[in-house]
């Protein structure tokens, strides 16, 4: 299959599943991801209508940006893996958008730099939803606290929460991920809407998006059921 046809696929099961879920699929938005794939299939993914593509590591997508800049203006990146602050003032120079806000230094960076080039930046609270010590995001029980003090970064553009659930074959394990990043958006709904209005809720990829869906997401990073499998690590 074609990555339009994978495209229109992964659109017709997310209306699927929010139809199940009596949602309107206007309000589910798919956020293909492009890591580790060539710039010519970002291309292709375009010429079917996308505008926004996820990318984990910011010199790939700084690449792409640039390589395609001119000719694809309208493309526009969302950083949605881990950042160091070292790689702020790149993100500040092209990305829309990140999903990995999970640290004060790393918002007092972005702020500086994105003033700097006199831009703002969407932004989404990374949250560790599953408790694994290996992933980034703040504890669901830190949340409140670190998400009152982005206020004062007014560069930032805060819209909302991501999460990686638990890669595991047991839906029930990979939905109470999900199900914890709604209690926490309501908690920052109640305690932290001086700051943003939480709406958007960035959870699931190719093996379970439909669960997130059905679970509140307002987003969906799907990658390999697009552009088809990656290589495995370390080629």
């Amino acid at each position: 299959m074609t990555i339009a046809e994978n495209l229109e696929m992964i659109h017709s099961r997310i209306a699927q599943t929010c139809r199940q879920m009596d949602r309107d699929p206007a309000t589910v938005r798919l956020l293909p991801v492009s890591k580790t794939k060539p710039a010519s299939d970002v291309v292709e993914a375009a010429e079917a209508g996308v505008r926004r593509f996820g990318e984990n590591r910011v010199q790939e997508a700084m690449g792409k940006w640039q390589e395609l800049s001119d000719d694809h203006p309208q493309i526009e990146w969302a950083i949605i893996g881990h950042l160091q602050t070292n790689k702020a003032r790149d993100v500040a120079r092209f990305a829309s958008e990140f999903q990995a806000l999970d640290s004060l230094r790393l918002a007092r960076e972005l702020d500086k730099r994105l003033h700097a080039q006199g831009r703002q930046l969407d932004v989404l609270v990374e949250v560790n939803s599953s408790g694994e010590p290996q992933k980034s995001g703040v504890a669901p029980s830190e949340a409140v606290d670190f998400a009152r003090q982005l206020s004062a970064f007014d560069a930032l553009r805060v819209k909302g929460l991501m999460t990686v659930a638990l890669h595991s074959d047991d839906e029930s394990q990979v939905a109470a991920c999900f199900q914890r990043m709604r209690v926490v958006q309501e908690q920052l709904r109640n305690e932290a809407s001086e700051v943003s209005s939480w709406n958007d809720l960035s959870m699931g990829m190719s093996g379970d998006f439909e669960i997130a869906i059905a679970h509140g997401a307002t987003t969906v990073r799907v990658g390999q059921a697009i552009f088809g499998s990656r290589p495995p690590m370390g080629q």
